[in-house]
């Protein structure tokens, strides 16, 4: 199985200066700011976006300053998001630890994600390219549509494949396209090398969604996340969706009915999700994202061989194996 420490490990160096530059941009006098961000920082995750921007940059130049604060606009943005997700969701624990607005309260919490934002900002603006702020501006407003979408087609129990991947591609997905975008605007890359790496981490990002979609369908503690998360916010992903395909099968109207309710008690949920498992549902996610490997591996195999490329390949056999 391949771990991410081991892609990690190759740019350690620059990973290292990336969280330099974050400490730094997330000063603030503000005591309350100050603590607050400490602690969120101890937790921060396995950095997969920054790492992208990096080996992106790296597969076409030479690592600088401007490309590390491409990286860490990225990488509090993205944070930023997962702030606010917190509050809308009412998320308690997040990585393992408890989340700002269950320490401290739905207001900091916000607030500290506007903070974010606005030091993403100006790590973007300090790159002096106006490509990279433009990435970073259209990424925000793209987040934010698809999570809007994906509530919309919740309460309206419209949801198909298309749909689905329409939206895993707004939320997720374009926050990999813009992590390979800047990278390469931030070396000077080739227009036609930054649309073909856009693509691939386009399928990359789409791959995340649906083994992030997946966990949804065990109790795992180490994924920190409890079963059947989604289905309580109306959310239906691929396993299900696969599952409910299957009109043949004789139990699948009542399940569509089940889905097309307002609301899903425990047992209900239980149901639907023993329905998916059973019915052939994570199989058919794993056999997607395997399709999309081989789609995205052709998009880079004409590239000369580095290590930069080889690390972007592990790290989509890394998400496509990971346990969290």
């Amino acid at each position: 199985m391949i771990k991410l420490n081991n892609i990690q490990n190759t740019i350690s160096k620059e990973l290292s200066a990336l969280n330099e530059i974050i400490v730094k941009s997330l000063g603030t006098d503000s005591l309350l700011m100050k603590e607050v961000v400490k602690g969120y920082l101890a937790t921060k995750g396995k950095q997969i976006r920054p790492i992208l921007v990096i080996l992106s940059a790296k597969a076409f130049g030479n690592i600088t300053d401007k490309v590390l604060n491409a990286a860490a606009a990225i990488e509090m943005l993205h944070n930023a998001s997962l702030i606010h997700d917190d509050v809308v969701d009412d998320s308690k624990c997040r990585r393992g630890s408890p989340t700002i607005n269950s320490i401290w309260d739905n207001h900091v919490a916000v607030l500290v994600g506007d903070f974010f934002v606005s030091r993403a900002l100006k790590c973007a603006i300090d790159t002096g390219d106006i490509r990279i702020i433009e990435s970073i501006s259209e990424l925000g407003s793209e987040l934010s549509m698809g999570e809007i979408d994906q509530i919309d087609n919740a309460r309206s129990h419209l949801i198909n494949e298309e749909k689905y991947y329409d939206i895993i591609t707004k939320k997720t997905a374009s926050l990999f396209r813009s992590c390979v975008a800047v990278g390469g605007y931030a070396v000077n890359a080739g227009e036609e090398d930054i649309t073909k790496l856009r693509k691939y981490a386009e399928l990359l990002g789409i791959c995340f969604q649906i083994k992030d979609d997946i966990f949804d369908y065990y109790d795992d503690k180490v994924v920190g996340k409890p079963t059947g998360n989604d289905l309580k916010e109306g959310k239906i992903t691929l396993p299900l969706l696969y599952s409910l395909s299957l009109t043949d099968i004789p139990e699948c109207a009542a399940m569509q009915a089940l889905v097309n309710k307002e609301s899903l008690n425990d047992e209900e949920i239980d149901t639907l999700i023993e329905f998916a498992k059973n019915n052939g549902g994570i199989d058919y996610a794993y056999n997607c994202m395997e399709d999309i490997r081989n789609r995205a591996n052709l998009i880079i195999d004409d590239y000369p061989q580095s290590d930069a490329l080889d690390a972007l390949r592990s790290i989509f056999d890394y998400i496509i194996e990971r346990n969290n």
